[in-house]
């Protein structure tokens, strides 16, 4: 009896089994469960538009985790959240209403941004619904929730008590675009071409040196000129002063070591601030402050008749006014790599702002030893992670000056100017709606509230905390943390990962996870990263319309984590065709339903099929837990398409339709046992329609209300011997199928006599596989002898009669 609906749908299948697990709360997390935890730390994707082909690559890989883990009995705690608190979410709404935050107050523009994420949120949880993905929906938060500011701000008031958070009036990283605060994590350096100019300085005595800049703009806040200590050519410079060109001050001449004497003229000018080398020269010879640029990137009143221009325009016309005097007499081509800021790629400078300081530079080597002890999936990323930590210059800043955001819980006396934290008891608390509840310690009850928030990443680098419950004092949170596992993307390693290991240091002397999962990025056909505006970008739901939410999750798998990798759509045809076959072979096998229970005696291509199947099941089981996805569906691919469609299934059907009764039991009872450790080893990459098989074909019988909460397959007991005859079986059968096609023969002609020239030794091999061969490639004899002309396979030759 054919149980199976007659035609593949996989639309109305797809939306039908994602209601019903949502419905049934399949994926629930079970508190009261003895099995032991999965915790996953759910990357909260940044709300700021729509999800993109590298969001359902990447979240894909560690849901087919959660399956898996599902699947071999553990309770799996798989929350999920938006992040919704950062700087990405003030620039989807700047864009949409083409707003700044300065246009309207405060509260008007936070209110727009709160409106503006509720339908994007619900477009991302409608994404993750039918990309049929088990999340715990019951376990989901967003970063600018009342609940999520209180654990930010009980993390920052925790770290101020042990004196790892500070505030202080420091050259900081600057986006003047943004007009915010920067971490060095918020930074990145890409190239660009600009021009080193060299410029005539001169000196009191009239006499002339040579300085190249590429940033001409800078010279009102000139404050020094340096020379390497041991270049000959200058030694005589060093005491002097020399007069800046255009705007005249007169400045120091002083030797470092950091002066780079094979660039440009050897002789470098030290401005407030162009680079991070002159932050530390300021520092080390106590240099005056100058400050030439304005928050907003336009040029500062120390700078003359350039005052009130942007920074590009000054340095066109400083260079057009020095070119005029004859103080710019050369000028060469420079490729340079320069910082900008990760959301809007305008390239930072440095201002002198007071902010709150993460202590970071101090424990660098624990932050180290911390990464160590975390399992890295591919190893190799630690290497990325070490690099980064090393190469910090900077302690955190976790001080923003945006509208949108969590914030910091801190008043400061308007009589004494002393810092006054908010009570723990009272979070989450606003400085900007409310006043601490004591009095500072002078007696004044008049307080400065802080306006700035925190960075994104000081609330998402609390992801565990989060879903664990750690400040309502959840006992999901002392039972589980650290989690077991952390998926990322390997560009936020610098931040999200370091952060969040650096917190749990700091917090509870932990590691965050036992395991990290490094995804990469999908690229467009030529390799390329999407961006909007190269028109690049594939969206995953036109993918999913048009092949199917399974077929996009098989391409997803197409690729190994830690690889970017180009997004090849003969995948998504390649999944499709193995959707039907699956589909189809489930139909074949339900034609064939009988009684499950074991038989005595299997033959030996049911012993064969079955050692195979065992050996591919323990393959999948390594792969999976040591997060090697692609290489489980190569595994479970390769065993269901070749050994058992092509070769198992063939291997008994004259069986099936035969008249051997006890043959016909064993043949059945494999092919259901087979075919439901198939559909089981599929089910964490292809859900619908496993799911959908499953409850037509076995649900009824096997019990579980669903494949996704059944029992995985076990190893079972490998039988070599027949592993061995089966693949001398698969051998032969394919060398005769080989001889059907040359001779364009259908491949149930019957053959009347095949004739095999072996080894004594390979003979008694063959006699146990020779049923199956007979059968399978319809032949009436087979006799052992010389073959004049046939097929070789080894020291065996194959004739036909």
């Amino acid at each position: 009896m054919i149980f199976m609906l007659s035609s593949y749908n996989p639309k109305e299948i797809e939306e039908k089994w994602q209601k019903w697990w949502m419905k049934k709360e399949l994926y629930r997390f079970d508190e009261k469960s003895k099995n032991p935890v999965f915790s996953i730390d759910t990357p909260p994707p940044t709300v700021s538009g729509k999800l993109h082909l590298g969001h359902a690559m990447s979240y894909t890989h560690f849901e087919i985790i959660a399956r898996f883990k599902r699947m071999t009995g553990f309770n799996v705690f798989f929350p999920i959240g938006f992040d919704d608190n950062g700087q990405p979410t003030e620039r989807l709404v700047e864009k949409k209403h083409n707003i700044k935050p300065n246009e309207v107050s405060r509260e008007e523009f936070n209110e727009l941004v709160k409106r503006e994420i509720k339908p994007v949120e619900e477009m991302y949880k409608n994404y993750f619904i039918r990309l049929g993905h088990s999340h715990d929906w019951s376990n989901f938060y967003q970063t600018i929730s009342p609940y999520c500011a209180k654990t930010a701000q009980f993390s920052f008031l925790d770290l101020h008590k042990k004196k790892l958070i500070y505030r202080a009036e420091e050259p900081t990283i600057w986006c003047t675009h943004c007009q915010t605060a920067l971490s060095q994590a918020d930074v990145e350096d890409k190239p660009r071409k600009t021009k080193l100019n060299y410029v005539y300085f001169e000196l009191e005595n009239g006499e002339k040196i040579e300085i190249a800049t590429t940033r001409p703009e800078f010279l009102p806040s000139c404050v020094g000129v340096f020379v390497h200590p041991e270049d000959k050519r200058y030694k005589g410079l060093v005491g002097k002063k020399v007069i800046v060109p255009l705007f005249g001050q007169k400045v120091p001449i002083m030797a470092d070591e950091k002066v780079d004497m094979e660039f440009g003229s050897g002789i470098v000018m030290i401005c407030t601030f162009g680079d991070k080398t002159d932050i530390e020269w300021w520092k080390e010879h106590k240099l005056p402050l100058k400050i030439c640029i304005n928050p907003d990137g336009t040029m500062s009143e120390i700078s003359g008749k350039y005052k009130g221009m942007k920074m590009d325009e000054a340095k066109q016309k400083v260079i057009e006014d020095m070119r005029n005097e004859g103080i710019l007499f050369k000028q060469e081509d420079l490729s340079q790599s320069v910082g900008c800021c990760w959301r809007c790629n305008n390239p930072t400078e440095f201002m002198v702002t007071k902010q709150w300081f993460v202590k970071i530079m101090e424990n660098k080597e624990k932050f180290i030893e911390q990464g160590k002890k975390i399992k890295w999936h591919p190893d190799f990323y630690f290497k990325r992670y070490e690099d980064w930590v090393k190469n910090l210059s900077w302690d955190w800043c976790v001080s923003r000056q945006r509208p949108f955001g969590i914030p910091i819980p801190v008043w400061y006396c308007k009589k004494c100017g002393e810092t006054i934290l908010s009570r723990e008891k009272d979070l989450p608390v606003d400085p900007k709606k409310e006043n601490p509840k004591k009095k500072c310690v002078c007696g004044s009850e008049e307080f400065e509230p802080e306006k700035d928030v925190f960075d994104t990443w000081f609330t998402s680098s609390l992801t565990p905390e989060l879903a664990l419950g750690w400040v309502n004092g959840n006992k999901k949170f002392e039972k589980n943390f650290p989690e077991d596992l952390r998926p990322s993307a390997h560009d936020i390693i610098r931040n999200w990962a370091f952060y969040t290991i650096v917190k749990a240091f700091y917090h509870f002397k932990k590691i965050p996870w036992r395991n990290i999962m490094i995804s990469g990025h999908a690229l467009d056909p030529k390799g390329r990263p999407m961006h909007k505006s190269w028109g690049n970008v594939i969206e995953p739901m036109e993918m999913a319309e048009k092949y199917s939410t399974d077929a996009l999750r098989y391409w997803s798998v197409s690729v190994r984590i830690g690889d970017d990798a180009p997004f090849q759509e003969k995948e998504m045809t390649r999944g499709t065709k193995l959707l039907v076959k699956l589909w189809n072979s489930a139909k074949f096998v339900s034609l064939h339903f009988e009684d499950t229970k074991k038989p005595k005696d299997l033959e030996v291509e049911d012993k064969w099929i079955l050692s195979r199947l065992y050996e591919t099941v323990k393959n999948y089981r390594d792969y999976m837990e040591n997060y090697r996805i692609a290489e489980a569906r190569k595994e479970i691919e390769m065993f269901f398409l070749h050994d058992f469609c092509d070769f198992y299934l063939e291997m008994i059907k004259h069986r099936l339709y035969g008249k051997d009764e006890k043959s016909k039991k064993a043949a059945k009872w494999t092919l259901y046992r087979t075919f439901l450790d198939v559909l089981k080893l599929w089910a964490p990459i292809i859900p619908h329609i496993t799911e959908e098989i499953y409850q037509e074909l076995f649900q009824k019988i096997e019990g579980s209300k669903s494949i996704h909460v059944s029992n995985f397959p076990e190893n079972g007991k490998i039988d070599k011997k027949a592993l061995e005859i089966g693949r001398l079986a698969q051998d032969m059968i394919s060398l005769i199928r080989q001889y059907k096609t040359q001779r364009d023969l259908a491949m149930n002609t019957e053959l009347g006599k095949v004739i095999i020239e072996c080894s004594k030794e390979q003979k008694e091999k063959i006699r146990e596989a020779e049923k199956v061969i007979k059968g399978t490639m319809k032949i009436k004899n087979v006799e052992y002898g010389k073959v004049e002309s046939g097929l070789e396979l080894g020291s065996l030759k194959i004739g036909v009669g």
